[in-house]
């Protein structure tokens, strides 16, 4: 006598349509287990980090849901890049509010494939649930580095040098764009600029190209997902150190420029206002050409901007040698 087969739950066909071919991992089961398996490679350990977005916090809620789908990676794999870590698979948890409907989900979840396979981050596994506030979505990413050879925050030197990849503030600015209407026109940005910060606030660059020399050069290092000013100074301050940054050396795009050749003030939303997703690492000065020619040869875009000294907190000098004081140092959700 053939055996019922069970029908399957309007959740499990969901994970069967969507996110099932994303699990190309051996060790996701195909998605139909509680749990995924992953074995590190021989010598190697594990690292684990963890970021949720919630829409109208970290993104707006008719952002296109591929873009949303990318963000929710792309921060995490941020952290990977940012210890060493090469991506090795994630956790998805996707909280749904009634409203997202079958169109959405099938933008999200290719434009997630497609950054799963282009980072090689396999999809191994997750939960999906219903809620009554906005779409939420964690993800815990996964990544391997030598045992003992993950870059941590607390190892920077005094002398060491201060370097950050891609640009500066973009992202900030992006967002104030969107929520104001009226500051392009006030910046004098062209239709092109204005595109170049929205998209920069949209979908960030993690730059995973840039781990392995990372792994080899910098003494420490981070992520820059709050804000310049705050998070090399938090990286000092797990280290003990201090910092002086020139803030004339930091790297700003061409439209960022204009926008605060508009308004000096930007200058502040720049350096404290977050979403860049690029790397602020400390360098022995020893190695400091060997970590620029191997970004150059990456193209990853990178720029000296400092140096870590004995004590005191980050500063960031002007033209004159002035610290710059900030009204708060770096986005908080509390």
């Amino acid at each position: 006598m053939a055996r019922a087969r069970r029908p399957r739950s309007a959740e499990d066909q969901l994970i069967a349509r969507y996110f099932h071919p994303l699990a190309t991992h051996p060790g996701a089961f195909g998605l139909v287990d509680d749990a995924a398996a992953l074995a590190p490679r021989q010598g190697a350990e594990v690292v684990l980090t963890v970021d949720a977005i919630v829409g109208g916090v970290h993104f707006f809620t008719d952002d296109p849901p591929g873009a949303i789908a990318q963000k929710a990676l792309r921060v995490n794999l941020s952290d990977l890049a940012a210890k060493g870590a090469t991506p090795a698979g994630f956790l998805l948890t996707l909280a749904l509010p009634e409203t997202i409907r079958e169109p959405w989900l099938k933008a999200f979840a290719r434009a997630l494939g497609k950054d799963a396979r282009d980072y090689a981050c396999p999809l191994l596994g997750g939960d999906t649930v219903r809620t009554p506030g906005p779409v939420t979505i964690s993800i815990a990413a996964f990544g391997t580095v030598p045992r003992g050879k993950m870059i941590r925050r607390s190892s920077a030197r005094a002398g060491d040098r201060i370097v950050v990849t891609g640009t500066i503030g973009d992202a900030a600015l992006g967002l104030a764009l969107r929520q104001d209407a009226d500051a392009a026109a006030r910046w004098k940005l062209s239709a092109r600029e204005r595109s170049f910060l929205a998209d920069r606030y949209l979908v960030p660059r993690p730059r995973n190209a840039l781990a392995q020399a990372l792994l080899k050069h910098a003494s420490a290092a981070m992520d820059v997902s709050d804000g310049l000013a705050g998070d090399l100074g938090k990286l000092c301050a797990a280290s003990g150190v201090g910092a002086k940054v020139e803030v004339g050396r930091v790297p700003l795009s061409a439209a960022a420029r204009k926008a605060i050749a508009a308004d000096p003030a930007l200058i502040e939303t720049a350096l404290t206002g977050g979403d860049d997703y690029e790397i602020v690492a400390t360098v022995p000065a020893r190695k400091l050409t060997a970590l620029q020619a191997a970004a150059e040869a990456a193209n990853v875009p990178s720029t000296e901007i400092g140096e870590v000294t004995r004590g005191g907190a980050a500063q960031f000098l002007d033209a004159s040698g002035k610290p710059l004081l900030f009204k708060r140092l770096s986005f908080s959700h509390f």
